[in-house]
């Protein structure tokens, strides 16, 4: 525990630094109070938000995590000369990215939400931030786990790339061409399903479950919602970004520690 905490510490202080750090934190401040001031109430702004919390956060995390890594390698390799337990390293190292990203995001959404919102969406808030919180843990988690499986710089940014794709767009293109080569079948259920294989699809249905905003909620989200109400659906995509959060970690730290560094 002393060592992950020694690394931490570390990689705060190295983090911290980071002008692309400070430009992430100002760029969800600057965007959630342009919103307030343009764009209305607090509804209005998180539904804005969810937007890009969906599409930003899982692009910054996963190349960021991955070009981190690649960076660290002569760290990695001094502090491993040393009796250092690698498991505490990663999870040192991944703990130190992860913390600062998310903390950022939080700071960058909360400030301006403390200052123009009356408190009467706080629900809705506090969905969004984990969600954001959620989407860092496991993005941050799948970049370690390229980088640390593909040893080449190029072929780890264009698989980064590609995993990032895959969930934000591909997957949702293939459950629509699912629904509509099989749509005399009853689907509604196998949907559920393989929404929970997209930590992205939990991501939206959790925010809009607890907007309770049904014309907006899409396919995924409108079965969520009528076979598990809103209660039980967020729930389960609470659940299961936990889930998301933990598995690619372990994989990821499995993976760098059988790493000849």
């Amino acid at each position: 525990m002393k060592t992950i905490i020694k690394v931490i510490k570390y990689e705060f202080h190295d983090i911290f630094r980071s002008k692309w750090l400070i430009a992430y934190l100002l760029f969800f401040l600057m965007v959630t109070d342009t919103l307030f001031r343009f764009g209305g109430g607090g509804n209005r702004v998180i539904l804005s938000l969810m937007n890009l919390v969906i599409f930003v956060i899982p692009l910054i995390s996963i190349l960021f995590g991955t070009m981190y890594l690649y960076h660290s390698q002569e760290f990695i390799k001094l502090l491993l000369s040393h009796p250092i337990h690698r498991r505490s390293l990663f999870a040192g190292m991944y703990l130190g990215l992860a913390i600062p990203l998310s903390l950022s995001f939080w700071l960058g959404v909360s400030i301006p939400f403390a200052y123009h919102d009356d408190g009467s969406n706080l629900m809705a808030l506090g969905m969004l931030l984990m969600s954001g919180v959620f989407l860092t843990l496991i993005f941050t988690a799948l970049a370690f786990l390229t980088a640390a499986i593909l040893s080449d710089k190029t072929k780890g940014f264009g698989v980064a790339i590609l995993v990032w794709l895959f969930f934000v767009v591909i997957y949702d293109g293939l459950i629509l061409l699912t629904v509509f080569i099989f749509a005399d079948y009853p689907l509604e259920q196998p949907l559920i399903i393989l929404s929970l294989f997209n930590p992205i699809d939990l991501a939206r249905i959790l925010m809009l479950l607890s907007l309770d905003i049904s014309a907006l909620m899409g396919y995924t989200g409108a079965v969520f919602n009528k076979f598990l109400g809103s209660t039980w659906g967020m729930a389960l995509s609470i659940f299961c970004l936990a889930l998301w959060s933990i598995l690619p970690y372990i994989a990821a730290s499995r993976q760098f520690q059988d790493e000849d560094f």
